[in-house]
């Protein structure tokens, strides 16, 4: 069994510049027939513009994975740390920002 995960294991770099990540406070989907399209925007209170701060483009196949990917580690920290609510400001937290989005994730 060791040995097989041995022959499995990916060797994934991590720069240090991508390690420090991106803030991101809003995310917008789109899709086609064979890709997913993944905006990570940050709007910041009383500025009218907000910014792309990363784009991720993925197959069906795999934002599909990613989906189960999230629900799992979702139930293991709720598991750990209480349910996450979803209140009013969790909902729409820019509707005092005077910048409501049309569509969010």
């Amino acid at each position: 069994m060791a040995q097989e995960k041995k022959k499995n294991a990916m060797n994934i770099e991590l720069p240090e510049e991508v390690a420090e990540g991106i803030y991101s406070n809003l995310a917008i989907i789109a899709h086609s027939q064979s890709e997913f399209v993944l905006d990570f925007i940050r709007m910041v209170p009383n500025v009218p513009k907000a910014k792309v701060k990363s784009r991720i483009i993925v197959t069906p196949f795999h934002i599909k994975r990613l989906l189960n990917a999230l629900q799992d580690n979702i139930k293991k920290y709720e598991d750990k740390h209480g349910e996450i609510k979803e209140g009013k400001s969790a909902q729409n937290p820019f509707t005092n920002m005077n910048f409501t989005p049309t569509a969010q994730a």
